[in-house]
């Protein structure tokens, strides 16, 4: 229990010693922080549940991983998407029916860094278009980390 230490004189009963009306909730800090790593040691723990011996069997997997869509312009202004080539004009198509074949997915825009900067946004527009919702533009990163 904390305590309050008064100014000592003489005039109070008890040498002047008061209780002190606040709280110190730094036991309580200490207390929840060992919990909390407690508890972050265990979860991890707790998630193997109980051992079982699964049966094989012959089935294919559900999802078969995909490849990625990756659509890129070249410093001659071609097109492809992943390794096929393709025009502007069928961009848009084909990106449509990949969407219908495949499913909704990240499209990865690459280009050459000798493009022009509004033919990449033509792309992007494009890819937009074509209804894939998720893009992300891909770059490579400079050697040894420096600006």
């Amino acid at each position: 229990m904390a305590m309050f230490v008064g100014n000592g004189g003489g005039g109070q009963e008890g040498g002047g010693y008061q209780p002190m009306a606040e709280i110190n909730i730094t036991p309580m800090v200490d207390v929840m922080l060992v919990l909390l790593i407690i508890f972050m040691v265990a979860a991890p723990l707790m998630m193997a549940g109980v051992p079982v011996e699964l049966p094989q069997t012959s089935a294919t997997r559900v999802s078969n991983p995909q490849k990625p869509m990756i659509v890129s312009l070249t410093a001659d202004g071609e097109l492809y998407i992943r390794d096929e080539q393709v025009t502007q004009d069928n961009l848009i198509p084909r990106l449509q029916s990949l969407r219908a074949e495949e499913g909704d997915t990240v499209v990865y825009v690459r280009a050459d860094k000798a493009s022009v900067y509004g033919n990449v946004m033509d792309i992007l527009g494009m890819v937009g278009r074509s209804g894939y919702g998720r893009v992300s533009l891909l770059s490579q990163p400079k050697p040894g980390g420096e600006e």
